[in-house]
């Protein structure tokens, strides 16, 4: 028996296999968090929620499925830091609650809820203690994948596409 591989069969093979690539991640039932805990992905919902809430001009960012992009996100990272910030991060805004309001983050009430984040956006810019570096990344990620979102392209910023221009608004450099 001769059994011989040439180039072209290599080729396929191995074009093939990229070609497939890596399986998707699914949710082992519909609706439920990939990464997260329930009361994880709740809390994250409640979070993302109050940084970019609905208004009367739009939906927000639970509308948007932030905290789904989020999840999706955190369930595909590579590094085993990346999720472990994510989890640490949510686990330090309970912690804070407890500290500050004595009751979990979703138990505490919208206005104790907000002032406990409006504590840690004081610190945005130069986040020092582990809950203000969450924020920052939460905040971050919140609006990345908000403003990716049909919802916040679309409802949010009024984007209308390519559309013909009658006449130039811009500003003219001569």
């Amino acid at each position: 028996m001769n059994f011989s591989v040439d180039r072209r069969d290599v080729l396929k093979i191995l074009t093939g296999s990229v070609l497939a690539g890596p399986p998707l991640l699914t949710a082992a039932e519909a609706g439920k968090p990939l990464y997260f805990s329930k009361e994880e992905f709740d809390l994250l919902d409640r979070l993302t929620e109050i940084i970019i809430p609905r208004d009367l001009h739009s939906p927000g960012a639970h509308d948007a499925g932030v905290a789904v992009f989020i999840d999706r996100r955190v369930a595909e990272a590579f590094l085993s830091e990346e999720k472990d910030a994510w989890k640490n991060g949510l686990a330090e805004i309970e912690r804070l609650s407890m500290k500050e309001a004595k009751r979990p983050f979703l138990k505490a009430g919208k206005e104790r809820q907000i002032d406990l984040l409006k504590k840690l956006a004081h610190g945005e810019d130069n986040p020092k203690s582990d809950g203000e570096k969450f924020f920052k990344r939460l905040k971050g990620a919140t609006v990345f994948a908000y403003y990716s979102s049909e919802i916040g392209i679309h409802a949010e910023m009024e984007y209308k596409g390519n559309v013909i221009l009658e006449q130039f608004v811009g500003y003219d450099a001569i």
